[in-house]
């Protein structure tokens, strides 16, 4: 099953993210962690996604985000990869290195075992525009695909709503 099937038909449509990117001109780059590469593959499984998504990177280990993305690593350091701030700093650095209107970036736990002292489920949205980063902490339940799953949409969810957001700017 490819990952795009995996995704709830009942979630955000990759392709409403795109419409709305295309129409206001803006392009998206994505980091993953806990996802792994799936919100990309749901947003590049739209045709024409080509237009507006500039890339992804899968920075699964800790030390790939700092050396790719160029988080903190005094932050990862000190606080580990789930925390609002290496979401945002990932977010921000994809978006910097794919040259990018946006950067969404994915961190967190998806199970089924604790990981740093955060439980399955603790998961950071980080989204990056010109105007700064923010993040959303996410508390999930279920199993490890249904985590990574509910991660996708909401992150579809929210970045709708980042990027519906802009024309009130």
């Amino acid at each position: 099953m490819s990952p795009a099937a995996e995704v709830p038909a009942a979630e955000v449509p990759a392709a409403l993210v795109l419409d709305a990117l295309r129409s206001r001109g803006l392009t998206l780059a994505v980091a993953e962690s806990l996802t792994g590469g799936l919100l990309i593959a749901v947003l590049v499984s739209v045709p024409g996604a080509s237009d507006v998504v500039r890339g992804g990177v899968v920075a699964y280990a800790t030390d790939v985000k700092a050396a790719i993305l160029g988080v903190d690593a005094g932050l990862l350091e000190r606080e580990g990869a789930i925390h609002p701030g290496v979401a945002e700093q990932m977010a921000a650095g994809v978006r910097s290195r794919l040259g990018a209107s946006i950067g969404v970036a994915t961190t967190g736990v998806a199970g089924p075992d604790p990981q740093d002292g955060h439980a399955p489920g603790e998961v950071w949205l980080g989204f990056a525009t010109d105007r700064g980063s923010s993040s959303v902490g996410l508390s999930l339940g279920g199993d490890r695909d249904a985590i990574r799953r509910e991660t996708v949409g909401e992150g579809l969810r929210r970045l709708l709503e980042l990027v519906q957001g802009t024309d009130r700017e």
